[in-house]
């Protein structure tokens, strides 16, 4: 657990983080989210203490972050950036291997962590742990990245606005990836975003920042159907709130069980967003669902559209 505890932060007379108490859960997906100035990606930097607090507590299971040994600390936690910061003269085996390698493990461990972890995340192509960041692509670098901060199979791994600079269908892949190996190695992930669609589609909660202060917290459905006020209101969508919870709920929690439908088939874990465009492309008002490639139901586009609970 990750325990924020009335923690202040100030640059010169500027206030950044503000009396700020929050909790992230063991294997939760945790997202910051909030316009630039904010204060979330300082306050991501408490954790691995980029950034020093000037008041408050930033604990890790219970222990001030400022009572470990610093080089320790960050050792035993992923970090992830925009810019990536890979090596240039390392090969990409090499950047994913530093953390590993300085904690002692074997070249045997190292060789096949770095072979799982280009796998993990579609680093597929031949020879690339040989090749240098300067000859891969930006999609590809970020990945490198993602895979370093993995590498030594941290419990934590803090993520600052790491897929920014990506083009869209590169970003969602790397979502859609991350998103799976977090799902699988329940670690803990810190994400830091100012893309409320992006926040949604990966937090498990989310904390909106406004001026140095947590707005709200809370699953993507209770900041989009509950609104503490009109400001958060607007962050999460105002009028098109309604397009946006389409994108985080699932198929599966809306479809007709053991009805059944004309047309190509959506995935129970697709969003109903992503049903829609498919009644769309194919120009019908209902599609079959299936679970593990196997019929379990319809969904209608009258459901879509529905009034909510």
């Amino acid at each position: 657990m990750i325990e924020f505890d009335h923690v202040q932060k100030r640059f010169g007379e500027h206030v950044v983080i503000d009396d700020l108490s929050l909790c992230v859960e063991d294997g939760e997906f945790f997202v910051l989210v909030g316009p630039s100035g904010s204060g979330k990606s300082t306050l991501l930097r408490t954790v691995n203490r980029l950034v020093h607090v000037d008041a408050g507590s930033v604990r890790i299971d219970g222990v001030d972050v400022a009572a470990q040994d610093v080089e320790t600390l960050r050792r035993g936690i992923g970090y992830t950036i925009q810019s990536v910061g890979l090596f240039p003269h390392r090969t990409v085996g090499e950047n994913i291997a530093t953390v590993p390698r300085l904690l002692g493990w074997s070249k045997a461990d190292i060789g096949a962590r770095v072979e799982e972890l280009l796998a993990l995340l579609k680093l597929d192509e031949p020879g690339i742990a040989d090749r240098y960041p300067d000859t891969l692509s930006g999609g590809q670098q970020q990945r490198v990245g993602v895979a370093r901060a993995l590498a030594a199979r941290p419990r934590i791994v803090l993520m600052d606005e790491p897929f920014g600079a990506l083009d869209p269908v590169t970003r969602e892949s790397l979502q859609a990836s991350l998103k799976a190996i977090q799902r699988d190695t329940a670690t803990t992930i810190l994400f830091v975003t100012h893309d409320m669609d992006e926040a949604f589609g990966l937090g498990h909660r989310v904390a909106l920042m406004l001026d140095g202060k947590v707005a709200q917290v809370g699953t993507p459905l209770d900041l989009i159907r509950h609104p503490v006020n009109e400001r958060v209101r607007e962050f999460v969508g105002g009028a098109r709130a309604r397009l946006r919870e389409l994108a985080v709920r699932r198929v599966r929690d809306s479809m007709r069980s053991g009805e059944v439908a004309d047309g190509d088939a959506v995935d129970g874990g697709s969003s109903l967003q992503d049903a829609l465009g498919a009644m769309l492309t194919q120009g019908r008002d209902r599609l079959p669902v299936h679970e593990g490639g196997q019929p379990a139901g319809a969904i209608l586009l009258a459901d879509l559209v529905a009034t909510r609970e």
